[in-house]
């Protein structure tokens, strides 16, 4: 079920090296073969752990580190949290913060109610004391040199996850930047950790790249790996969705913040407007009848106070707008409910959930009305990227190759794949990631 919401699981040989790799840390961190490794499906760049030594990496983070060095320190740094035990204690904490969600539960007794309205993604959301978060980068520093890995490493990554979040900061809101940078997110600051860790590499004794990392070997691995959305999933860009199967798209409002999953889209809007984009087969009883299906498992028990629907035609499309408000020991919060006939017997929704005097109206009524059919030229013009290692020729520079990135920023995008700075060079036959087209 976790796995599922987060993404799934991303197969083939890239999932095969993270679970070999993490096999190889686990007896250094002393915990045998008792762990799962899992390569999850997601372009949002985040690593964690779960009780019962269930660890995640996205494909998102194994994308922008450089080294084996540098994918073993987030490993081992996950496993820190295992072995100290972090996650036993966290759950004892309630998962969502938002003002009036424990009520919502308490009263209705819905879970996705409970979901939508104190987090879109819970697991990703997930934070860590920082004492917490310190005693795991101390721990996983040992299970590094236990397994033979350059302490320097862990340096590094956090490095990499640095760049990349002042990346996102820089450009959220345009094409590249869809997503919140989890890991940053759920982690302290990163300069301070970055500090902390070159100091106990230093301590342990062990020079600058006395010890392998293991760059050609990682590059090999990460070679051909997806970049971005997967085409199963449609493309989110910055506060755009296209599905070129579906042909769908929308657009929401500025403010929004977009992540794709395999079920929904989950939406983080103003004023605490949380929810998510989803979609059903639509049967010979319409639309109300859709959206009676979708509002019974949200509400549960829940009561509703007040209540509206009216039907509209949307971008040429059959619609159904619904909003009602519903009862918690809070006071009421409102659900937004837009429903779809997209075409051979399929609907499409949004479901918003807000409080009700804080509830962004206009931002709901342009999210609902930016629904729409994709032309066939449109749909075909969706293509999948994906991470294509070459070797630097006589006469390149950082701009020459990004200037062959398919993204929207290419040569900030190139620096921050690559863990380079503007000032760095390219020597020839040097190994440099791109993105290109598939």
């Amino acid at each position: 079920m976790l796995l599922a919401e987060l993404g799934g699981a991303y197969s083939g040989d890239e999932a095969t090296y993270l679970s070999q790799l993490g096999n190889k840390l686990a007896e250094a961190a002393g915990l045998g073969r008792q762990c799962t490794f899992t390569l999850v499906n997601s372009d949002v760049v985040n690593a964690f752990a779960v009780q019962g030594c269930y660890i995640y990496v996205t494909r998102g983070l194994m994308g922008i580190v450089n080294s084996e060095g540098e994918l073993a320190s987030v490993v081992a740094h996950e496993l820190g949290h295992i072995a100290g035990e972090h996650n036993e204690r966290q759950q004892r904490r309630s998962l969502f913060r938002s003002l009036g969600v424990a009520a919502i539960a308490t009263v209705s007794g819905s879970e996705r109610l409970t979901r939508l309205a104190g987090s879109a993604a819970t697991f990703f959301t997930l934070r860590y004391s920082r004492k917490h978060e310190y005693e795991a980068d101390e721990l996983g520093l040992s299970y590094l040199r236990e397994a033979g890995y350059d302490p320097y490493a862990a340096a590094d990554m956090l490095g990499a996850l640095h760049r990349h979040e002042s990346f996102l900061a820089a450009t959220r809101g345009s094409g590249e930047a869809n997503s919140v940078p989890e890991w940053a997110l759920t982690h302290p600051y990163a300069e301070h950790r970055i500090a902390r860790a070159m100091e106990a590499a230093r301590e342990s004794g062990v020079q600058p790249h006395q010890l392998p990392e293991f760059e050609a070997e990682y590059l090999r691995q990460v070679d051909g790996l997806l970049y971005g959305d997967d085409p199963a999933q449609g493309f989110v860009t910055g506060r755009s969705f296209a599905h070129p199967a579906m042909r769908i798209a929308f657009v929401a409002p500025p403010g929004f913040t977009l992540t794709n999953g395999p079920r929904a889209i989950l939406l983080d809007g103003p004023d605490g407007l949380r929810g998510e984009f989803s979609g059903g087969p639509l049967s010979p009883q319409g639309l109300h009848a859709y959206v009676e299906r979708v509002l019974a498992p949200l509400l549960g028990e829940t009561p509703v106070r007040d209540a509206s629907a009216q039907d509209l035609i949307v971008n040429g499309l059959p619609a159904h707008v619904v909003q009602l408000s519903v009862a918690t020991d809070q006071g009421p919060v409102m659900i937004s409910l837009a429903a779809y006939a997209g075409g051979a017997d399929a609907a499409y929704h949004f479901m918003m959930v807000s409080g009700l005097q804080s509830a962004p109206q206009e931002a709901i009524s342009r999210l609902f009305g930016s629904f729409r059919r994709l032309s066939p030229s449109e749909a075909a013009a969706l293509r999948p990227r994906e991470i294509d290692v070459v070797s630097a020729q006589n006469g390149d520079t950082l701009e020459t190759l990004a200037a062959r990135m398919a993204t929207d920023r290419p040569v900030e995008q190139f620096l921050v794949l690559n863990g380079l700075d503007a000032m760095d060079a390219v020597g020839p036959g040097e190994p440099v990631k791109l993105v290109r087209w598939k």
